[in-house]
């Protein structure tokens, strides 16, 4: 009877946690707002919690129990072949049965620290791991999806979270749409080789990345008057704002991060800060909006200045993929940490995967289909995307970026080449920009 009692509470203030995080967002949901929830004592609380990110972590890991049972059952209900398309049906039936847990789990869940990262990627993972038991039943002449598992799980939780945040409420229509564009990776299991996201060796410079960091910390102010106007003294003080504001988060997360710490960093005091930003959160959102802005112009002159549209595309990823892991601070910032922020960051983050699918647009018209990949299609094709560059750069060491290049050009051209075409383009230029660079 003790235990069950347990449990009851443990439950109801994971629930209570869920919805304070959903509704306020992760940096304003506190204990006391989960415990007035959860209609508990204080001292309950800390029975089974040492604190808001411990409760936080465990929530996540909850609902990613949930799920990956949900996905498992649904694999067990189709032949092995089909066991990711199983996977994406269950993933939006649950959204659709559930959209406060599911919006916890697909978009809120990465606005924590590194432990509640953890948690979220290890959801993914085990239900990733589950497809991949299922096809090494299967024969190898089955055909499925030559995808990486855990890239078609985030990639699908991206783009079914701000359907959740908006309360959209025809989630469900998602899954045949989903599943024709997840058919176009369809090819037997012996020919498999995008399954797997192995590194590849970094190709020939991008002339469109610049040699510099394009976030790097700008020269403070000599002591005394200095020689420059009012308004260049702005920029500059603002620059070393928005540099350490980067840096500090980088270095503590976004969460753990003060204004003291942005103003000792960037060695300007209080109110300076506050003569250009409201707070942290106007700060970050500056930083963001820069780094975007930065990686929107960089890749839009890389994608003109190719001559058709998949080298168009290769030399789009080419540059956006060197830059970012060039600069790493820029990718975590705009890749892991921005969903800390706030509303507005998460909103600027999804209205870069809209913008993004303004380069494949042009695939329709170069290789024009009977049944062409559908806006949808395009837009989890970016999501996917989105993934692996946010399981690159949270990477511990280098991030590989640019080593994914190949794994990125095949999730963005199979669509529209189909499978053999997409291979042989992917492999011509990287065997060209191996020579040259060689």
């Amino acid at each position: 009877m003790q235990e069950q009692r347990k449990s009851t509470q443990r439950e109801r203030l994971l629930d209570a946690m869920i919805e304070a995080v959903n509704r306020d967002g992760y940096a304003e949901a506190n204990v006391s707002a989960v415990i007035v929830k959860a209609g508990v004592p204080s001292a309950t609380f800390h029975e089974h919690f040492s604190s808001r990110d411990d409760c936080f972590a465990a929530a996540i890991e909850d609902v990613g129990r949930q799920l990956a049972a949900l996905a498992q059952a649904a694999i067990d209900a189709r032949p092995a072949s089909e066991a990711a398309a199983g996977v994406v049906e269950a993933l939006i039936d649950f959204a659709s049965a559930e959209p406060a847990r599911a919006r916890f789990a697909m978009s809120e869940a990465l606005a924590g620290g590194s432990r509640a990262r953890d948690a979220r990627d290890a959801g993914i993972a085990a239900i990733a791991a589950s497809i991949e038991r299922a096809l090494a039943t299967a024969a190898p002449d089955a055909r499925a999806p030559d995808i990486e598992h855990r890239v078609l799980i985030g990639g699908v939780y991206r783009l079914i979270a701000p359907r959740l945040r908006r309360g959209e409420p025809a989630i469900s229509r998602l899954t045949d749409e989903l599943e024709r564009w997840l058919s176009c990776y369809e090819r037997p299991l012996a020919e498999h080789r995008w399954r797997t996201l192995r590194p590849a060796p970094r190709g020939e410079p991008s002339p469109h990345v610049p040699d510099a960091p394009i976030q790097r910390m700008p020269n403070a102010l000599p002591p005394g008057r200095p020689r420059i106007s009012a308004e260049q003294e702005i920029e500059n003080q603002r620059l070393l704002i928005l540099y350490a504001a980067a840096r500090t988060a980088e270095q503590k997360g976004y969460i753990a991060t003060t204004v003291d710490d942005i103003t000792d960093f960037a060695g300007v005091d209080r109110q300076v800060f506050h003569r250009l930003f409201t707070d942290k959160q106007d700060a970050f959102l500056a930083v963001h909006e820069l780094g975007y802005a930065q990686l929107m112009d960089l890749t839009s002159k890389a994608f003109f200045s190719g001559a058709t549209w998949p080298l168009r595309s290769w030399e789009a990823g080419r540059a956006l993929t060197q830059v970012l892991e060039d600069n790493p601070l820029v990718a975590h910032v705009g890749f892991v940490e921005a969903y800390a922020v706030g509303p507005a960051a998460i909103r600027r983050v999804e209205d870069s995967h809209i913008a993004f699918t303004f380069f494949l647009h042009e695939g329709l018209v170069y290789r024009p289909q009977e049944h062409p990949p559908s806006g949808l299609a395009m837009e989890v094709i970016v999501t996917s995307i989105f993934e692996i560059i946010y399981q690159q750069s949270r990477d511990h060491g280098k991030p590989q970026v640019a080593a994914m290049l190949p794994h990125i050009a095949h999730l963005w051209l199979a669509p529209f080449l189909g499978n053999r075409e997409s291979d042989e383009f992917i492999d011509a230029r990287s065997a060209d920009e191996g020579q040259r660079e060689a």
